[in-house]
């Protein structure tokens, strides 16, 4: 009983000294103090005036006046931290103003869409492990006047740059060894280097510079989704060419490279990384329509920009049809190599049963002549007529050995001798029909008459 009444007290001092804690600590110093991760994740922040422009801002959390907006992006690391070693970096970069529900909601594994302290509040986010280039996480906190975004590393062409001389915008020229690395080659253009275009033809996007600056909230939404998407194409894309290569090596390589792919499992990793990238696009297919079902419902949303969720929603369909396509091929080219290592396994095998039908009778005939019995023939050593019982018996095992590759041999004979008897037979019916059809041409042409058919 004495228990039972001092819990509820230790709960109630608990919260007391959360409360004193709180209240002696003011906001803005609680803020600024709270940097107990420095430098562990990156943070960008940027206000729109609402007419196509766009500054960088101090890191306060505020929301905008009238037709301003603000928006807040956290970058978490691609590194093997826990889940809750993730929320621990937001809360100190985001609280205050944001709760713990808030946390807890950006933070989380899995899909999520839905109103949270006011605010509409999605994720996509993918459990993996946080290290890996198929794990996958997006959260967005959408309010009237300002967004906050969370990332696991860096989305391309997410943020914002000014605008400069583009690498994409430049005339080309092909690489020559008189060439130096930036060299710009009157007439020509820009030299462009192999390892620079291989990385460009992995990307769908332009450069962030080229992105248009959003003039609404609904504009930015719609803005964050669409990288996400590109950052997704830019990996199915990658994916796509490795396949490409590695089939490529599949058929110029031997023996070495199909043992070294499958002593490395290649492709079920990249099966596993398929299926990771499935359940992303699968948490997109969950989240997406609703956020547009929700965001349908706010005067501020723009209904242009409903449509171009609606588009988004439909390549995010596409994308899990291609991403299906390139599991497929996947799983044919392991069945390949399956099939492979299974065929020269039985190679061996054969050859091993081979061996052992050649010397079982050998080793039963010199078994049998081996016994240290009286009565086995050409034994006596001492009979000069039987002198020759050596010889004998090699003679034996060379004509058992004989018998045994004609077993072998004459199925193939048999076939090769059937067949030259087909075309025999088949060379003398049609020797033997042109023979007649001659005869009874020359006899109707000599009439004037016609061949019946």
């Amino acid at each position: 009983m004495d228990l039972a009444q001092e819990e509820p007290a230790g709960d109630g001092e608990m919260e007391e000294l959360v409360r004193v804690s709180t209240a002696n600590t003011p906001n803005g110093e609680n803020h600024l103090q709270r940097t107990h991760f420095p430098g562990m994740v990156r943070k960008k922040a940027y206000i729109f005036d609402g007419l196509g422009n766009y500054y960088n801002k101090e890191w306060d959390l505020a929301e905008g006046s009238g037709q301003e907006f603000c928006w807040y992006h956290v970058e978490l690391p691609k590194g093997k931290q826990k889940l809750s070693q993730s929320a621990q970096y937001l809360i100190d970069v985001l609280c205050p103003p944001l709760k713990l529900q808030d946390i807890l909601s950006l933070v989380s594994n899995g899909p999520f869409c839905g109103h949270v302290d006011g605010a509409l509040v999605f994720r996509v986010n993918s459990p993996g492990p946080p290290s890996s280039n198929f794990t996958f996480r997006l959260a967005a906190r959408v309010t009237e006047n300002s967004v906050i975004t969370i990332s696991l590393g860096r989305v391309p062409r997410l943020g914002f740059s000014p605008v400069g001389q583009s690498l994409l915008s430049e005339i080309p020229s092909i690489e020559s060894p008189s060439y130096h690395r930036g060299e710009r080659n009157e007439g020509s253009g820009i030299v462009i280097r192999e390892h620079v275009l291989e990385f460009l033809l992995t990307m769908n996007h332009s450069e962030e510079a080229d992105n248009p600056v959003p003039k609404s909230v609904s504009n930015l939404v719609v803005h964050i989704i669409d990288t996400h998407m590109d950052h997704l194409q830019d990996v199915v894309t990658k994916l796509e060419m490795e396949l490409d290569s590695v089939e490529l090596e599949l058929d110029r390589g031997g023996f070495a490279l199909k043992k070294e792919m499958l002593d490395d499992r290649r492709f079920p990793k990249m099966h596993l990384n398929l299926q990771r990238l499935l359940q992303v696009i699968a948490h997109g297919e969950q989240v997406f329509p609703r956020v547009k079902e929700k965001c349908s419902s706010k005067h501020w949303f723009a209904s242009e920009d409903i449509g171009s969720l609606e588009e988004l929603i439909g390549r995010l369909r596409r994308l899990k049809e291609n991403v299906g396509f390139l599991a497929n091929r996947v799983t044919a080219i392991q069945a390949g190599l399956d099939s492979w290592q299974s065929e020269q396994i039985n190679r061996k095998l054969y050859y091993l049963s081979f061996l052992s039908i050649i010397f079982l009778p050998l080793s039963v005939i010199t078994g049998v002549f081996g016994m240290n019995v009286g009565g086995v023939p050409w034994t006596v050593q001492k009979d000069p007529a039987l002198k020759d019982g050596f010889q004998n018996v090699m003679g034996l095992c060379l004509a058992m050995l004989l018998l045994v590759l004609l077993c072998f041999i004459f199925p193939a004979l048999y076939s090769r001798l059937t067949a030259w008897l087909r075309r025999r037979s088949l060379k003398r019916t049609w020797s033997h029909n042109r023979r007649s059809f001659l005869k009874r041409t020359i006899g109707l042409q000599e009439r004037g008459g016609y061949l019946r058919i």
